[in-house]
């Protein structure tokens, strides 16, 4: 059964897009017909969730990527085959889902391909009334959640690094995340 918080994506006939703005990005972890560049509008990429499971835990919490409200996001739009939506849907759910810190909607996303295409996709957009929810946080306190977080998936530190090498090999950049990223990029990993 659905989080009540959540828009169940259209379990239609169609192929389904899914939009990746974080680890999606370099490590989607399903099978997909294409992936495109594109552009989500009205919400943006921030770190803004105390991570307790994937990259923390509840006494040492790291902190991951969400979609808040407001501006615009540069991401990855994945195409799935009609055929393997259910599948692709319950694997993110089972991913991205684990305390429900994130709705799961569908939102216009404009593929930056040549006719510049816009489609309904998958997204997980962070719930702002989640205990998780982090708002923001000074670049200061954002490095000491990072330094400190590792989950299930890794170190916090890894997460961010490779978001932002996946950020850049897209052909463009995220001011915030690539100064957290500059501040972690010397020092030497994390070994717990």
């Amino acid at each position: 059964m659905p989080d009540e918080k959540s828009s169940t994506p259209d379990l239609s006939d169609e192929d389904l897009w899914v939009f990746g703005y974080g680890s999606l990005m370099w490590r989607p972890g399903f099978a997909f017909l294409e992936q495109v560049p594109a552009r989500l509008i009205g919400e943006h990429r921030a770190l803004c969730v105390y991570s307790f499971d994937h990259r923390g835990t509840p006494e040492k919490p790291g902190l991951v990527l969400g979609l808040d409200r407001g501006g615009a996001c540069r991401g990855i739009a994945f195409r799935v085959a009609a055929r393997q939506r259910d599948e692709v849907i319950g694997y993110l759910r089972g991913r991205e889902q684990t305390t429900h810190v994130y709705r799961e909607v569908m939102r216009s996303v404009w593929l930056e391909n040549e006719p510049r295409d816009r489609v309904a996709a998958l997204a997980y957009v962070v719930d702002r009334g989640h205990v998780q929810y982090a708002g923001r946080l000074s670049l200061q306190d954002q490095l000491r959640y990072v330094r400190q977080g590792h989950g299930r998936s890794g170190n916090n530190r890894d997460y961010v690094l490779e978001t932002v090498r996946s950020i850049e090999a897209q052909g463009f950049r995220d001011p915030q995340l690539h100064q957290l990223a500059t501040m972690l990029h010397d020092e030497a990993p994390l070994h717990r």
